[in-house]
């Protein structure tokens, strides 16, 4: 297939850029390369014939017009937004424009595109979003496909609008659409402000560990190269109209990541042990969900996926990569926001 894939100099977008091309699809990626996005995330893929390159926006309709005239995609595979909670918090109108503007400016575009070729059968647009959409848990219970929307953030209301416009531009317009909404996902090329990488490399720098409140929040965790074979899984199978929950299975307070991250350092990394010492607790986030948890069952079943990589095993490579990959990661600890408390403005 020829696949237009927004947002794929990102960490998510990235990892379906180079298992796309790495399985022989044609891949356009859009990205407009703001602060989180890397070329060298796609460095890889990039010296494919297979791929291309185009530097627009979301936000920008006539550009989007012009990549769908120019490539004629089989398939949009949306994952560009604005993704980070306390950036949300204290700047939301970034996320309203990128995540609800922008969406809307893809459907039109991929809509008038998929007109004028004659509404071809075979088409998809594969709208990627978050489990945050579904809002909080208490200890036990799942997120399924059915669950009540109940977002909590400006992060996950920009998402929930997202996803309520792809469901209403299938249902009103005809629209081919499938949906995903996934749990927190880690690995390589994860910029350098959410949880993972934050506790790696202010570990490596001997720098205190912030954990919110006491820890206690529960996440569910995808190892993202097993969320991107999900997601091609879904483009290539699954039924139109319809939305998949993708989990991980890895169910972990944050303390108990942080912890498991420093023992993974104090062993691959002994300079700088114990590197638990210097975990510290810091104001919570405004609003902050206890637990997100999903329940798998419906992808399982009916496309036969299901995550490969354990918690354990998972976390392990990804320390592993960032070890082995301070030039990649150097250079971006000066981009703004990174290495400052943010999402305190509440």
């Amino acid at each position: 297939m020829k696949l237009l894939v927004t947002g794929g100099a990102g960490f998510i977008g990235s990892a379906v850029v180079r298992l796309a091309v790495s399985r022989g699809h044609e891949v356009v990626n859009l990205d407009a390369l703001t602060y989180a996005a890397n070329p060298a995330n796609v460095a890889q893929a990039a010296a494919s014939n297979l791929y291309t390159f185009e530097h627009a926006d979301i936000r920008d309709r006539a550009a989007l017009d012009r990549v769908f005239a120019a490539h004629n995609p089989d398939a949009v595979m949306h994952l560009a937004a604005e993704s980070h909670v306390d950036r949300s918090i204290d700047g939301p109108s970034d996320f309203i424009e990128t995540n609800v503007t922008g969406t809307f400016n893809l459907l039109e575009a991929a809509r008038a595109n998929w007109v004028a070729r004659g509404r071809p059968a075979a088409f998809r647009f594969h709208h990627i979003s978050t489990d945050e959409v579904f809002g909080s848990l208490g200890p036990t219970g799942q997120f399924t496909e059915t669950t009540a929307y109940d977002p909590r953030s400006p992060y996950s209301a920009s998402k929930a609008a997202s996803d309520h416009l792809v469901r209403a531009w299938h249902e009103t317009y005809g629209l081919p659409v499938v949906m995903t909404n996934c749990s927190n996902n880690y690995g390589p090329y994860h910029f350098p402000e959410k949880l993972v990488p934050v506790v790696i490399l202010n570990a490596l720098h001997g720098r205190p560990i912030p954990v919110y409140g006491a820890g206690e929040n529960v996440r569910d965790w995808l190892y993202v190269e097993d969320h991107a074979d999900a997601l091609l899984t879904v483009l290539e199978k699954g039924t139109l109209g319809r939305s998949y929950n993708i989990g991980g299975e890895n169910e972990a307070r944050n303390i108990d990541l942080v912890r498991m991250i420093c023992t993974l350092l104090d062993e691959m990394r002994p300079a700088g042990a114990p590197h638990d010492r210097l975990i510290t607790f810091v104001t919570d986030r405004p609003g902050h969900d206890a637990r997100y948890a999903i329940d798998p069952a419906r992808i399982r079943a009916e496309l036969g996926w299901r995550p490969s990589v354990t918690l354990q095993e998972g976390m392990r490579r990804t320390v592993r990569w960032y070890l082995d990959n301070e030039s990649w990661w150097r250079p971006l600890l000066d981009r703004k926001g990174v290495g400052t408390r943010l999402g305190t403005k509440a």
